[in-house]
């Protein structure tokens, strides 16, 4: 049986699931077609009910669930790694309401938080996450919002922080800051699905064990970013959330698809939200 499968070439993604792309692991009779996209863009094609397994935001989920679950395996989820609002002007927290702020995607979790925490602010320009930093300093937006790995490279650029996203989060709630997640189509087979979970747990585990066979494959797909950078953000981003949720994940997620409904601003989630 053939799985397409999307992920996003970032090296948090590319770390985790280059033992599965590389054959590394025992396939059985699945095999998978391979797709990279931007996350927005991941965000986009789970609404068209796309690819058999993909990463999301988390704060896309909600709009998909009648379609996919969750994994417990895969997701991007931790403390201190929140996205960012930056700015290259001395901008105030209560300059939002007019300042243009440049955001990377509708659906992103980082989308979430700044409309759950700043709902007057509501001029914005969806950008890829990577043009984020040059938009602002070129003024086409006044403030950045920014994910992924521009969280290690705004200050080089001489760009200032005006406030972390995530540190928000968990100073609101207490709870780690649910990112990335892995979703499977509901309609698959629950023994296809239960493998799928195992393969991508052995994956993870895999690149922990063997950090160094997942270099040249994260290399390949991130040729623009410096070694120490692609470093920083495995090291940011994959942690033993990323191996297996646990209930402390599993209840941040559904704290943040609750928190998101309450405030009108994520639908209701369909259950059961994941496999088991």
């Amino acid at each position: 049986m053939e799985l397409s499968f999307a992920f996003s070439p970032c090296p948090n993604d590319t770390f985790i699931f280059e033992a599965i792309i590389n054959k590394r692991l025992s396939q059985e009779e699945l095999t998978v077609r391979a797709v990279m996209m931007d996350v927005e863009n991941l965000n986009n094609a789970a609404r068209q009910n796309m690819f058999d397994v993909t990463k999301l935001s988390c704060s896309a989920f909600p709009f998909v669930s009648e379609y996919y679950q969750l994994l417990k395996s895969g997701s991007a989820l931790g403390r201190n790694c929140g996205p960012l609002l930056i700015m290259k002007e001395n901008h105030k927290w209560s300059d939002l309401p007019n300042l243009r702020i440049a955001i990377p995607g509708k659906y992103t979790t980082a989308n979430l938080l700044l409309s759950m925490f700043a709902s007057m602010a509501t001029n914005k320009v969806e950008l890829v996450f990577s043009e984020i930093e040059n938009a602002v300093l070129t003024g086409e937006a006044d403030v950045g919002l920014v994910i992924h790995e521009s969280r290690f490279t705004y200050q080089q650029k001489g760009l200032k922080k005006l406030v972390d996203m995530g540190e928000l989060w968990e100073q609101y709630t207490g709870a780690p800051l649910p990112l990335g997640c892995i979703a499977i189509k509901r309609s698959l087979p629950q023994s296809v699905k239960e493998k799928v979970q195992q393969w991508i747990q052995d994956s993870v585990q895999f690149a922990f064990n063997q950090p160094l066979e997942s270099k040249a494959f994260i290399m390949e797909n991130a040729r623009e970013m410096s070694e120490e950078v692609q470093q920083k953000h495995i090291a940011l981003y994959v942690n033993e959330f990323s191996l297996d949720l646990g209930e402390q994940g599993r209840n941040a997620l559904d704290l943040l698809f609750r928190k998101g409904n309450e405030l009108n601003i994520l639908p209701e989630v369909k259950t059961p939200v994941f496999i088991d």
